[in-house]
């Protein structure tokens, strides 16, 4: 196997520099928001927390929206992975179940993450041209649940995941309580796996 030439070897690395910077600033990003909440997260802070300058930050995020978008793009990438293990895990019982309860427990295991990908005014498009691949891999785990349903199994998604993300904030603002999820996911269930 041939050694690639220095000038390649060289731009590989900083390459390799850059994205592991980026995940630095995310990683931080995410760790200050679990702990302190996103109105502590500034480039300002950031830079302290990973000992970088303001100016490195920039060289990989436009401004602080960038950093929030691209951990709401991985919360994204991580809810699809966990909803995909949760479709795929089901030997017997409802996968749409499975993956119900999947969704509820990564909104209450991940609330910064979640109210980034969800509550926090970004710019990430959704259902269009320009929705990065993340986006459209969680989504396309609720289609899996409806295909061949006699509803368009994009509508069929979008409800589905609009309930749960209902369940998901008025549980974690304590709206609803908590003795009855087990009973509102069996339910929410059979009102999409029923016979049409």
């Amino acid at each position: 196997m041939k050694t690639p030439p220095p000038a390649n070897r060289i731009a590989e690395r900083k390459l390799r520099d850059k994205q592991t910077r980026r995940a630095q600033i995310i990683t931080a990003a995410r760790q200050i928001a679990e702990i302190e909440g996103w109105s502590n997260v500034t480039v300002r802070r950031l830079a302290d927390e990973i000992s970088y300058s303001q100016p490195v930050l920039y060289a990989h995020f436009e401004n602080r929206e960038g950093i929030l978008a691209a951990v709401a793009i991985e919360g994204f990438q991580e809810l699809g992975l966990a909803l995909e293990k949760a479709r795929k895990r089901v030997k017997r019982g409802s996968t749409v179940e499975s993956v119900a309860a999947a969704y509820l427990e990564f909104a209450a295991s991940s609330p910064a993450m979640y109210e980034a990908m969800f509550s926090l005014t970004l710019t990430v498009p959704f259902d269009n041209a320009a929705t990065p691949p993340e986006l459209r891999f969680a989504f396309s785990q609720f289609l899996e649940l409806f295909q061949g349903q006699s509803l368009k199994p994009e509508v069929l998604s979008e409800l589905f995941w609009a309930n749960l993300h209902g369940i998901a904030e008025l549980t974690r603002t304590k709206r609803f309580p908590p003795s009855r999820q087990k009973e509102r996911v069996r339910t929410l269930v059979d009102l999409f796996t029923l016979p049409r």
